[in-house]
Formats: C-alpha cells, sequence, structure tokens
C-alpha cells in the first residue's frame, strides 16, 4: 500500500472550524481545468475548461496543421491529423460542454509546409549539420541542435516562416468562422504563446535571443489588439510564464533584479507586463486587452515518493497563499533567496496595483506523484486552496490517469458519490488550528444550500478533531465521504455524524480526504383535507419553518396524480403547469420565524388524492 507518510499511532487533531457568515466568495468552476486526459473522466467530473498549449503551440501554424516540437524532441515540423489540430481540439471540447483556451503564436515564427511523415522538416538537420551531440533514432537526419553541449545557431527557415500579429488575428478569425465567437460559443479565450522567456531554449532553433520586457510587452500588445479586433468578445490570457524566475525577471536579466528591469521602472516582469497592458488600454480608449493574468506553477520537487519528498510535497502547497513559508527548494534561501511566494495573494496584489480587474489563472501545475495517495492529498489540498484565494482559472499539466489516487482528489471535490455531488461553489471561512496536519476548506452549494467541507489528514496517523459550525442552520447529521489510503480504488460512505449545537466530532484516517456534507434545514409542508366530494374537495397546507433561524420566503410544489386542478387559492401566490403545481408565499406571509408555521388554502376539482409535499425556502 503507498501512503504518504509513514504511519503513527492516533492522536487528537487540531480544532476546524468553519463559519458559514464570513469571507463568502464564489468559487469559479474554471478552477477545475486540465490540459487533455481520458474523455470519460473529464465528463465525470463536469471539467469545465480545457488548455490547448504547451511548447508545441508556440509554432503552430492552422493553416498547414502543422507544428514544431522545440527542444523537446528534436526541433521536428510534425502535421498533425484532424483530431489534433486546433479545429478538432476546439470541436471536442466544445461538444462536451467544455469551456477551450487556445494558444496563438507570439514568437514570430510558424511551422512551414511539410512532410507528414518520415523524414521530417527539422530545425538542425544534419544535411547541414552533421555533428550533433546526438540524434532522433527515428529520424536520424534530425539532430538536438547542440555540439559539445553548446547550442548551434540555427536557420529559422529551414522550418518555419515569419508570422507576426496579424497571423494571429488570422488564426482568430478563422475560429470564428468555423465556431462563432465567443459570445456566439466559440473559443471563449485565447492564450498569448507559452512560457516566452524559454524561447531561447525551447525553440532556439528561430529564436536563440533572450527575451526581454520590450520585445514581450511589444508582441503581446499588438497581438492582443489582433486577437480583440477578430472577436471583441473573447478574452485574453498572458504571459504565462514557466515559472519563478520568469514571473520576477526577463530572460534577459536571469532570475532576478538586473539592466533590463532598471530600465523598466525596476519593476518586475509581471508587474511591467501588467502594467503596460494597462497603459496600452488607456492608450487607446481603456478597451481591455488582457483579461487573466496567467503563469505557470511547478513546485520545483522531484516526483519522487519517498518520505522526505512526500513530506516536502504537502508542506509546498502553502507557497500558493501563505506569507510566513520559506521556500524549501532552489528558490528559498538555499537558492536564489526569494521571499515567501504567497503567489496567488501575490498576483492579485500586483493585479490591483498595475491593472485593476484582470482575472488571475495557472494554466500549468502538477505536484507530482498523482499515482500515490501522497499525490491526491496534495492534489486536494490545491483544489481546496484555488477555491479558497479566489483563482479564477486553472489547468492542470499532466493529467492523472482514471484510476490514479490523484483522479480521487477531483472526484472529491466533483462527483464524490458517484451521482455528480460536487463541492459548493461559494466558499466560507474555514480554518484549522494546524494546517499542516489537517487542511480544511469549507464552501456552501447554491442549489441547495448544504455546507461542504473538505478536509485532508496529511498525516500517517488518524486524527480525532472537533468540527465547529457558525452561522449554519443544518438538518442535524452530516454525511462522509472518505477516499485514503486504506482503499485506493473508491471513495467510501460512511455512516453519518451527528451534529450537535454547531459541533460535528469526527475521525480522519490517516493519509486521507474527508468530505462531510451538512443538509440546509428547511421548511415542510403538510396537507389537511377539510371537505371531499364527487366533484371536488379543499385543503389547508402547513408549512413549517424547521430551521433555527427565521426565513424570509417558502415555495411548496406538488404534482396531480390524476386529472385534478385548483380552482381556487387564498394566502398564496400559486401557478399550475399541467398536472404541476406552485404555491409560493404571498409576500406577507412570507417571513416565517424559527420553528414557526403559516397557512394556505386551496380548493380544487376532483377527488382528494395523497400528494407529496416539497417545500422550499426561497432567499
Amino acid at each position: 500500500m503507498l501512503t504518504g507518510q509513514p504511519a503513527t499511532a492516533a492522536a487528537a487533531g487540531p480544532a476546524l472550524s468553519v463559519d458559514v457568515s464570513a469571507a463568502r466568495h464564489a468559487i469559479s468552476a474554471g478552477i477545475y481545468g486540465l490540459n487533455g486526459g481520458d474523455r470519460a473522466f473529464n465528463a465525470e467530473i463536469g471539467q469545465s475548461v480545457a488548455r490547448w498549449g504547451g511548447n508545441a503551440t508556440s509554432r503552430y501554424n492552422f493553416k498547414n496543421h502543422t507544428y514544431n516540437t522545440g527542444s523537446d524532441w528534436y526541433f521536428e515540423n510534425i502535421v498533425a491529423d484532424e483530431e489534433h489540430s486546433v479545429e478538432g481540439q476546439v470541436r471536442s471540447n466544445l461538444d462536451r460542454g467544455i469551456k477551450p483556451v487556445v494558444t496563438v503564436p507570439l514568437i514570430g515564427w510558424v511551422a512551414k509546409d511539410s512532410p507528414s511523415s518520415h523524414p521530417f522538416t527539422c530545425g538542425y538537420p544534419a544535411t547541414r549539420f552533421p555533428q550533433q551531440d546526438r540524434f532522433d533514432e527515428w529520424d536520424p537526419n534530425c539532430g538536438n541542435g547542440q555540439l559539445d553541449q553548446k547550442n548551434l545557431t540555427g536557420v529559422p527557415a529551414d522550418t518555419s516562416i515569419e508570422a507576426g500579429p496579424a497571423f494571429a488575428g488570422e488564426m482568430v478569425s478563422h475560429l470564428v468562422d468555423r465556431f462563432g465567437t465567443a459570445a456566439q460559443g466559440g473559443v471563449p479565450i485565447y492564450e498569448l504563446d507559452n512560457e516566452p522567456v524559454l524561447w531561447a531554449h525551447t525553440h532556439r532553433d528561430v529564436h536563440p535571443g533572450l527575451v526581454g520586457y520590450d520585445e514581450l510587452g511589444g508582441k503581446g500588445t499588438a497581438t492582443a489588439a489582433a486577437i480583440k479586433a477578430a472577436d471583441p468578445s473573447a478574452a485574453v490570457l498572458g504571459p504565462s510564464g514557466w515559472g519563478y524566475c520568469e514571473w520576477v525577471a526577463s530572460g534577459v536579466d536571469g532570475c532576478g533584479p538586473g539592466a533590463d528591469a532598471a530600465a523598466h521602472g525596476g519593476l518586475t516582469l509581471s508587474e511591467w507586463y501588467l502594467k503596460n497592458m494597462k497603459d496600452y488600454s488607456d492608450a487607446h480608449g481603456g478597451k481591455r486587452y488582457l483579461d487573466y493574468f496567467d503563469q505557470h506553477f511547478y513546485p520545483q520537487i522531484s516526483g519522487d515518493k519517498d518520505p522526505k519528498t512526500n513530506a516536502l510535497r504537502l508542506r509546498s502547497t502553502r507557497s500558493l497563499w501563505d506569507p510566513t513559508y520559506v521556500e524549501e527548494t532552489w528558490i528559498g534561501p538555499g537558492g536564489v533567496n526569494a521571499p515567501p511566494l504567497q503567489y496567488i495573494r501575490k498576483a492579485k496584489s500586483w493585479i490591483d496595483k498595475y491593472n485593476p480587474g484582470t482575472k488571475t489563472a495557472i494554466t500549468e501545475y502538477n505536484w507530482g506523484a498523482l499515482d500515490d495517495i501522497n499525490g491526491a492529498l496534495a492534489q486536494a489540498d490545491v483544489l481546496g486552496i484555488f477555491g479558497r484565494e479566489g483563482l479564477d482559472l486553472a489547468t492542470m499539466w499532466g493529467e492523472p490517469k482514471p484510476a490514479d489516487p490523484g483522479a480521487y482528489a477531483f472526484r472529491m471535490y466533483r462527483n464524490y458519490d458517484g451521482a455528480g455531488g460536487r463541492f459548493g461553489d461559494v466558499s466560507v471561512s474555514a480554518t484549522a488550528a494546524d494546517q499542516d496536519q489537517l487542511a480544511v476548506y469549507a464552501a456552501q452549494r447554491s442549489a441547495d444550500k448544504a455546507l461542504t467541507v473538505m478536509v485532508v489528514n496529511k498525516t500517517g496517523g488518524d486524527l480525532t478533531s472537533p468540527l465547529s459550525v457558525a452561522g449554519f442552520d443544518g438538518a442535524g447529521a452530516a454525511q462522509r465521504f472518505t477516499y485514503g489510503a486504506a482503499n485506493l480504488g473508491a471513495i467510501t460512505r460512511g455512516a453519518d455524524l451527528p451534529v450537535s449545537n454547531g459541533r460535528v466530532d469526527a475521525t480522519y484516517p490517516a493519509n486521507s480526504i474527508t468530505l462531510l456534507v451538512l443538509p440546509a434545514a428547511g421548511c415542510s409542508a403538510s396537507l389537511q383535507v377539510n371537505g371531499d366530494w364527487d366533484t371536488g374537495h379543499n385543503a389547508t397546507v402547513t408549512v413549517t419553518n424547521d430551521r433555527h433561524t427565521a426565513m424570509t420566503g417558502w415555495q411548496v410544489s406538488w404534482t396531480w396524480p390524476g386529472d385534478q386542478r385548483v380552482t381556487t387559492a387564498w394566502n398564496t401566490t400559486l401557478k399550475q403547469n399541467g398536472a404541476g403545481v406552485v404555491a409560493a408565499d404571498a409576500g406577507w406571509n412570507g417571513s416565517i420565524g424559527a420553528g414557526g408555521r403559516t397557512t394556505f388554502g386551496f380548493q380544487a376539482n376532483g377527488r382528494a388524492a395523497p400528494l407529496t409535499l416539497t417545500c422550499t425556502r426561497r432567499e
């Protein structure tokens, strides 16, 4: 059995608390995105967003469906089949109700017309560079572009043709012609290339020079303008840097402030990028040209699953939010000595200062070990953090297989009961006395007002902890769903837990994810037949507030089993649609105190029959 950390004895765990009335904000469905993955799994979790991106898209030519692999694989031009073309990917996602994010090239080059089979066109052909360190065993004319581990200077025209911002505009216009505008249900978001500061490495055959502030800013604004001209309703996302160094510095400066930063007001690359986009907007009538500020996030730890790495993986999620967390990788004191990243909060502070109103995105991330319970714990923690911190969009790169523990982390949020049960969509305050032992996240569901509480036990021992719940009227019991090391093949439904005076006591198994679902108390309705004759009957309905607090509105619905229809009603606003009836409060009687009651009545044709009444409260 794979575990997150070595097993230890059960112990008293940290206290947990939830306040449904505090820190309320919507959780974006866009945080549950993937870059690809198994289609059945995508459908199971109700995948919200899919990104078509990565290094290969930097030189994708929509006119010939050809891309270049860059340094990922010998700089080869590959002709995509219909399924893997941009049109095929967009159509597949739209047909499945998934919003596609499409990357457009910014680098200045796209792949030229090329053969669709070996020998491929490539950036460092042996016919031009006979001496190289390595060659593709499947296509020996294509080399890695290095000799004695030193880069060779490629000839861009060997693989590519020049393509500026106008080309991106043509690409968007082409997709609009095929699928409509974003407002019409077409592609909603376009991404400004992929990890541009790495072009001098990933696409060095056509872009060997280091990327500076001005190149990134100039190409970014021009391409964003071309996108918006082709589809004014579409959103633009960028700059999609690879990680910490690209967040703070240009390729010219490296991984910290240098001459390039000094020439741009001493701002980090992220700060200046946001400001530059805002300045461009201000100079063009205030039109927004950057809708999502996006950076990639990888925790810079190995994919190993030894106890030391597992423990670091679970701590490292704090890099997303914790102002006290000191980085334990090369980013921290042992390397470039960066201050605490608290990335999502830092990104929001940059936005507030330099380009207010811009949304936040992380279109690549992966904490690793998705085939292990440890990776599942980290992923569940990350999804909770995304929701609590108000991230707008996230797409995982390197998706889990459907049977992987990492896939179950998604299921805990998106299909915990096998019937589409989901974590709430309105985040509320949730705290743990020790977040490194038990991480806790809470949200209320808009649909049924249920409270959902996700608890991740990051330790190797069972922990028994009290959960206090404030600001919530529950129905009296908490449903419990658990995924953990004890059963890696299923989410287990446990016995319901009693809720007494706003407190739930529960034991959270070692290396596990537990979801508590607290149904909201509401109202109930009962019917009393007052008179029944051959051609009609009349009745009184009593509405009872089952909550511990007052409610401000109610409605009762039922369906007639035969031809009965209401002919007269009082003390209610009643609507009929065929056999369906909805009787709502009349306004003046909508407010019912805790435990209180009100009544309404009706007369109907036909004999009385048993009815199932459903009462729901209206806000």
